[in-house]
């Protein structure tokens, strides 16, 4: 898993970036907010890599909060890596966060290849979606990332809001908590 590249830019468009990397010259898709940050010969970026049957594909970001923005939107059935890019070229993670807390479907239907009842999909399934540098505080992240952790385990999100409610403390002890939690159920 390549979790992050550095090289020299080779190659851009405003969503496609080619870096040479000693010897490789890797292509990595790129949103347009992250395009824009990139002026210099050299990039940096955070990456998810995709592997299917036929296709290795990598998705760069120049901000761990794009790319965890990215790999959310990518855990939502029905939303591929080409729509959860559309929306990271669209919105930043602040303000991507403040459509969702707001549940503005209008916004959110901007995006290319996202429909009405997409946009209320994304919405519901991400209604506790926070990005890192908000105010809330390292706990509420915390919080959501445990979460995801179990919501990834296949357990239900409504049990999993109930375990965790009013719990505080790192990510793993909120997955403990909440596993020990939702035994009991």
């Amino acid at each position: 898993m390549i979790v992050a590249i550095e090289g020299d830019v080779v190659y851009k468009e405003p969503t496609l970036l080619h870096l040479f990397v000693y010897g490789l010259t890797y292509e990595v898709h790129i949103s347009v907010n992250t395009s824009s940050v990139i002026n210099e010969k050299k990039a940096k970026l955070f990456t998810t890599q995709i592997l299917r049957e036929d296709t290795d594909t990598l998705y760069g970001f120049a901000h761990k909060d794009e790319k965890r923005m990215f790999d959310t939107l990518l855990k939502i059935n029905g939303v591929g890596p080409k729509v959860a890019l559309a929306v990271c070229s669209t919105f930043t993670p602040e303000t991507f966060a403040k459509i969702v807390s707001a549940k503005d479907v209008a916004m959110l239907k901007r995006v290319p290849g996202i429909g009405p009842k997409a946009a209320s999909r994304i919405l519901v399934e991400l209604a506790d979606f926070i990005v890192q540098g908000e105010e809330e505080g390292s706990s509420d992240s915390a919080q959501l990332e445990a979460a995801l952790a179990l919501e990834s385990l296949g357990f239900k999100k409504d049990a999993i809001k109930k375990a965790l409610s009013g719990e505080s403390g790192d990510v793993g002890t909120l997955v403990k908590i909440g596993l020990k939690k939702m035994q009991r159920l």
